[in-house]
């Protein structure tokens, strides 16, 4: 869409920009379990009154200039365009509505917004899966912000049930634990041999990455194919959730860290569907992208925090790619959720989930 008239505009990041071009297309989507139907009888009035201000982004379009630039224009939100409440079949078990569910979150992660109006979308699911009675499904596409963007503006929608009246927090990271021998010439010593093991590793790891990506390629498995345009192509999703105290209890008896246990959860799973899937695979050159949150932070921050001209944490997007299958993880409630995205028709997305809860058990029982 072109910017024929002169409006109060704002320009698009690069990264915006690329997230959203006829190469690339990207979305985030954030589920909100209930525990309770959900009433969607104040679905609009939500929307209108807390949702759109947050952000002016909500309530924008990406125009073209006359110089060709992408800007960010302001528009009038018409709300029923942007709310669907799917229709399953009525009566059918819990387990049953998983499918349904897991279904309908591979469908509307593939579809492409209409450029002609805000990049975001409410998902209302009424039916009751094994997880929850009711779900908040909120697509919003990736030149909006990132993951900690969007969900600082999905929990700013949220009130405390305590106490709505006051804001809500959550436990800060200490990512410096204080030592009480930081005069001790010893402990100098150990933090620059900590220092100086983080910056030569930093570099290998760099480098590798760019030999790898440059000039190596991947074995073919059945968790790649090798082949051009999977990005384009249907995908199927399928999630699990583990005990959080489970999982810190691993981590206790291994001496390593809640991450380290979790990676090891999603690679040892990995391994297993590979080898099951076929002989041998297990053993084969796969690689891992990881990506990253650039930010600085400790804590969850507010929207009106991050929105502010010095925000610690700033609006927008701020990740980064280091290193073909797709796993997001989020801990919450004392449980922590995995979810697996993979080529459809290719990856059994449902079975590699399996062998992910395989090796918990392993991973578990072999510290028990």
């Amino acid at each position: 869409m072109e910017l024929k008239e002169a409006e109060e505009t704002e320009p698009v990041s690069p990264s915006g920009q690329y997230l959203n071009s006829s190469a690339l297309s990207l979305s985030v989507l954030g589920v909100l379990e209930s525990e309770i139907p959900i009433d969607d009888s104040q679905c609009f009035s939500l929307l209108k009154d807390i949702f759109l201000p947050i952000n002016p982004r909500f309530s924008s379009i990406m125009v073209v200039d006359e110089n060709g630039e992408k800007q960010w224009k302001r528009v009038e939100v018409k709300l029923r365009n942007h709310v669907k409440v799917p229709i399953f079949p009525s009566g059918l078990s819990p387990e049953a509505y998983d499918k349904y569910f897991d279904d309908y979150i591979s469908e509307i992660g593939m579809e492409l917004f209409p450029q002609s109006q805000p990049l975001w979308e409410v998902h209302i699911i009424k039916y009751p899966t094994s997880h929850a009675a009711g779900f908040l499904i909120f697509k919003l596409h990736h030149s909006l912000g990132d993951g900690f963007s969007l969900m600082g503006a999905l929990l700013s929608c949220l009130q405390r049930a305590d106490d709505p009246s006051v804001p809500l927090t959550f436990p800060s990271v200490n990512r410096f634990p204080s030592n009480k021998k930081d005069g001790n010439n010893s402990n100098i010593f150990s933090n620059m041999y900590k220092t100086f093991c983080v910056v030569s590793e930093t570099v290998s790891d760099f480098c590798w990455s760019f030999v790898k990506s440059a000039w190596l390629q991947d074995d073919r498995t059945p968790i790649y194919s090798g082949d051009d345009g999977i990005e384009f192509r249907p995908v199927s999703v399928a999630t699990t959730a583990f005990s959080l105290d489970q999982i810190k209890q691993i981590k206790t008896k291994v001496d390593a860290t809640v991450n380290d246990v979790i990676a090891g959860i999603i690679f040892l799973g990995t391994r297993l569907y590979m080898q099951e899937m076929r002989q041998g695979s297990g053993e084969a050159n796969s690689t891992t992208l990881v990506l990253l949150n650039t930010r600085a932070f400790r804590s969850y921050e507010s929207v009106k925090d991050m929105v502010k001209p010095d925000a610690k944490s700033p609006w927008g997007n701020y990740f980064a790619f280091l290193h073909s299958l797709s796993v997001t993880i989020v801990s919450y409630m004392g449980k922590l959720r995995i979810a697996v995205v993979g080529e459809d028709g290719f990856i059994d997305s449902h079975k590699l989930k399996s062998s992910i809860e395989n090796a918990f058990e392993m991973m578990l029982n072999g510290t028990s």
